[in-house]
């Protein structure tokens, strides 16, 4: 429900294109669905989109041949920026990618547009999947998190990030979202605070808050090494600073640390 709210609002805003793409695509994925209602949201959402629609087009404009979507939803851009020569994997809940993939095919998109690919985060090996789904471990990727890792554990966020990370060859970036809090408070309740205030919070729960710091290392840790980091207030002045950072991060080459959930890390 999220997800529709999210593209839902999106389809309003005016954004770029490739010479190829179709600008009216995320209208079109979003027919039936009810747009985002709460204010103090989109304008985190705007500074997101601008962030991660410049993520794609500086892939393309790299060369880069392949984007990988994590939790994708209704997210329109394979369709919006569709380059010669470039494929988008899309990985989401089997559920959500069969209400997809009837509305591609309504729009006469199922051919032209991404390469779906049922996970959940939470149980399956999602560099299986994408290998299954034709994925190339050989060839530089664009690796996107959008609003997503607020939503696992912070053990889903290692496993999830390390299993993209063994697929992404030399030139491959990742671009995330990473819901932040002041250093101080406990996560926890940070956490239990934003749930209890939102309409889904317990129907679709946020379960990764951190400070800057531990979520930053949270990235490296998975095998990513950060190289850029903005605030979403940065992208758009009416976003609330301190609450959501927008990196991008290459792979390292070293073998990930090992997590050990609630224990913490340990070296590889």
């Amino acid at each position: 429900m999220t997800g529709q709210a999210v593209a839902a609002w999106r389809a309003t805003l005016e954004r770029p294109s490739t010479p190829d793409g179709d600008v009216g695509a995320q209208t079109a994925l979003c027919v039936g669905m009810v747009p985002l209602e709460h204010l103090r949201l989109r304008a985190h959402l705007r500074a997101r989109t601008r962030f991660f629609d410049g993520q794609v087009l500086a892939a393309l404009g790299r060369g880069t041949d392949q984007v990988v979507i994590l939790g994708a939803g209704y997210d329109d851009r394979a369709l919006r920026f569709r380059s010669p020569g470039v494929r988008f994997f899309e990985v989401d809940h089997r559920h959500t990618q069969a209400d997809k993939r009837l509305r591609l095919q309504r729009m006469g998109a199922a051919r032209s547009g991404p390469i779906l690919v049922s996970a959940d985060f939470g149980v399956d090996d999602v560099a299986t999947a994408l290998d299954g789904a034709g994925h190339r471990a050989d060839r530089p990727t664009l690796v996107m998190a959008e609003g997503l890792l607020v939503y696992l554990e912070p053990d889903s966020v290692v496993e999830l990030l390390r299993a993209v990370h063994a697929r992404s060859a030399d030139g491959s970036a990742l671009a995330a979202s990473l819901a932040v809090h002041p250093s101080g408070p406990d996560s926890a309740v940070i956490i239990a605070r934003a749930n209890a205030a939102r309409v889904r919070g317990a129907s679709e729960p946020w379960r990764t808050i951190l400070p800057r710091s531990a979520h930053l290392d949270l990235v490296r840790r998975s095998g990513w090494s950060v190289v850029e980091v903005a605030d979403a207030n940065a992208f758009d002045a009416e976003a609330a600073p301190g609450r959501s950072l927008l990196i991008r991060a290459r792979p390292t080459r070293h073998r990930p640390a090992r997590w050990h959930g609630a224990a913490g890390y340990t070296g590889a």
